[in-house]
This record gives C-alpha cells, structure tokens and sequence, in this order.
C-alpha cells in the first residue's frame, strides 16, 4: 500500500511524511562546513555559501553558528545559536555574550516546563492510569 496521495489533476503529490519538493535539497543554497573548537567552552560552525558546483559563492554571506552545553540535574542540554561577525576571530569574539544569552533562554525554558509540571495535579481514581490499579481498575489521573 502507498503513502501517496493524489491531487484533483491525479497526479501524485508526495507521501505522509512531505512532499517530494520538501525532500529535495535545493542546490542554490548549498553550504559548506567548518569547525572550530577552543576544546573547553563549545565549537563555531563556519558555513560558507556554495555554488552547485562546489565553487565558493561570493553573492551570498557566511553564517557563524555557536554550540555548547550546559549542566543540568536532568543532564546535559544543547544550546545552539547564531554568532555574528565576518571572520572565525569575530564570531569567536561573540560567543560569549550570545552563549550567555542561550543559557539565559534554556533557564527560563527549565523554569517554564519545572512550573507546568508542578501545576499537575495527580487525583486518584480518575482514569488514565495504564493498565488500571487501585481499588476496581479505576487508576489514577492528572489534572492540569
């Protein structure tokens, strides 16, 4: 059986999962990769824009990206964002500040989920609880 589905004029549009135009990699916004590491805070992608070809493309800018983590009792968490600058130097130079500004969103995001969980009430008896338990299969429930 396929996953493909027709449109009015019947032909096929693409499967469950996307369209066969989401799935084709575009070849005008290829890039290619770089990595840079201090071996202590995080890395620096340089990704420099490409031609189909391969060929270095001088009309488009080079994207910096900084990644990290950071400790948490859950354990690690990735953080990854945009660095500004036109050289490895200046990105470098950012990555502190914008670093600094990812922990400070990844903190905010903890708090956010810690306070939705707290607010979770578990009552018994009402439904929900798997494979049943308690007195007559009734199980538990949470309320939010």
């Amino acid at each position: 059986m396929s996953n493909q589905t027709e449109n009015e004029t019947g032909t096929e549009t693409g499967t469950e999962i996307g369209t066969e135009i989401d799935n084709a990699m575009d070849p005008n916004g290829l890039f290619r990769e770089e990595n840079y590491t201090d071996q202590k805070l995080g890395a620096i992608r340089k990704l420099i824009p490409v031609k189909a070809d391969g060929s270095d493309d001088p009309d488009r800018e080079v994207n910096f990206f900084g990644s990290a983590q950071v400790m948490t009792p859950m354990g690690a968490i990735p953080l990854n964002f945009a660095l500004d600058g036109s050289t490895v130097g200046e990105a470098a130079e950012d990555f502190a500040a914008k670093s600094a500004i990812a922990v400070e969103e990844a903190a905010k995001e903890l708090e956010r989920m810690r306070r939705e969980q707290a607010s979770q009430i578990v009552v018994p008896g009402q439904g929900g609880g798997g494979m049943g338990g308690g007195m007559g299969g009734q199980g538990g429930g949470i309320i939010t």
